[in-house]
């Protein structure tokens, strides 16, 4: 936000932008939560949108004292910061409240905050410092396992209370580690996993077996240069392979044979490394595969339902689990292409949506200000996150770069997430 050169001023973008979104995020919280039956007392703190309006007092005031405070301080004092934020979070395992089945807030009077943001803000700021230091090389083993270990000691305590939305968002900490220099290999082997995990639930077992079987047979053969019949072979093996599942279904003897094959001819076209890591990437995933059966069979049924409303929506209850997904689709839905106007949706004034001053907000700017409304708030967030990045980029002071670019990978997870969970595309775990 603030440039450690003094001359530089103030980027009055991120400012503008920040301020809109707390104004737009202050109406729609009013929207949903106002009640035409009670008269909205304003001095009244139990009020929800009184203590937003206490809530936004309190961090632009945070905000504005922020801007003349030294980047050498948040250097200086990072660790610091990053200690209490874990000390927090053990102390809210022994004294916090529980609610909705987390041990993660305080509770003081009519107002709670949890730990985890306060330890967002320090891991941002102790892994900024840490790599910031002219000596850190993430190719380095000791240097990758203390960046590591500093993003996943929060989230260690964090999964204990257990709330598993804020700990995913401690993963945004991975892009800086990626800009860094973290080898790609790890995201992708990352994304892979993910793809896995969701195929396994939506397709049989086997399936997704076969699948992985066909993608490193084609990706096998890119690596084939002099063969001079390469693509007909390749289609035709891949052909022979899915006839032979569609037929037989259980019979996996076939491709493991033509995989065997491309092996032999990548060890022969001198591509050792594939030779090796193919066949245990293979392996790997596919007991991944099989272990996240396993892991959905021991899970409780409340985290069982979760997991099918985002991935089998159809095998859930539309009056239980599924409830919350598609009455927020449906207020959505129901703004239309401009929106219903403010405090005029029929979804928002009757309460369908449930926890939608919170969880499922972004349902509330859906119905009311429409397809148009919601396009503005994404592009918002959209311009915060790319002006931050800029900013980001352009700093000489590597502390200050960091994070940044921390900072736009925590919005970026936030929005995802919180968005993406209104509209079905991603699993509810209610997140800030």
């Amino acid at each position: 936000m603030y440039n450690s050169n003094r001359k530089s001023g103030y980027d009055w973008i991120i400012i503008g932008i920040y301020i809109s979104l707390l104004i737009i995020g202050w109406f729609a919280i009013y929207a949903a939560t106002y009640s035409y039956n009670v008269e909205v007392d304003f001095l009244n703190a139990s009020v929800p949108i009184t203590k937003q309006t206490i809530y936004v007092v309190v961090a632009v005031s945070v905000f504005l004292s922020s801007l003349y405070i030294n980047s050498k301080f948040w250097h200086t004092f990072a660790y610091i910061f990053y200690g209490i934020g874990i000390f927090l979070l053990f102390l809210v395992l022994i004294f916090g409240s529980e609610i909705k089945g987390a041990k993660a807030w305080f509770v003081f009077g009519g107002f709670s905050f949890q730990p985890a943001e306060i330890a967002k803000f320090g891991t941002a700021l102790a892994l900024s410092s840490f790599l910031s230091y002219f000596k850190v090389n993430l190719k380095t083993t000791s240097y990758l396992w203390i960046s590591v270990f500093i993003i996943f000691t929060p989230i260690f305590f964090i999964l204990l209370q257990p709330d598993a939305g804020s700990a995913l968002t401690f993963f945004s900490f991975f892009i800086l580690l990626f800009i860094e220099g973290f080898s790609p290999l790890f995201y992708l082997a990352f994304i892979l996993c993910i793809i896995v995990f969701i195929t396994t639930f939506i397709f049989p077992l086997i399936f997704v077996i076969f699948s992985l079987l066909v993608v490193a047979i084609i990706f096998s053969w890119f690596y084939f240069k002099s063969f001079k019949f390469q693509w007909p072979l390749l289609i035709i093996s891949i052909i022979t392979i899915l006839t032979a599942f569609i037929l037989y279904n259980q019979i996996l003897g076939l491709g493991i044979g033509v995989l065997l094959i491309s092996l032999i001819l990548l060890w022969k076209g001198r591509q050792e490394k594939l030779v090796f890591i193919m066949p245990i990437g293979i392996i790997g995933l596919c007991l991944f595969a099989v272990s996240s059966i396993k892991l959905f069979e021991g899970l409780e049924a409340h985290q069982q339902e979760r997991i099918k409303v985002w991935l089998k929506p159809e095998e859930c209850d539309p009056r239980g689990s599924l409830y919350n997904v598609l009455q927020s689709k449906v207020a959505i839905g129901s703004g239309g292409f401009f929106g219903r106007g403010f405090m005029n949706g029929n979804m928002t004034k009757l309460k369908f949506v449930p926890e939608q001053s919170t969880d499922f907000i972004f349902s509330t700017i859906g119905e009311e200000q429409g397809f148009v409304g919601s396009s503005i708030v994404i592009l918002l967030y959209i311009l915060l996150i790319w002006r931050i990045l800029q900013r980001s980029e352009q700093e000489s002071n590597k502390f200050i770069s960091h994070f940044g670019i921390c900072l736009a990978g925590l919005i970026f997870i936030h929005v995802l997430i919180n968005i993406g969970m209104t509209l079905g595309l991603m699993p509810i775990i209610g997140i800030p």
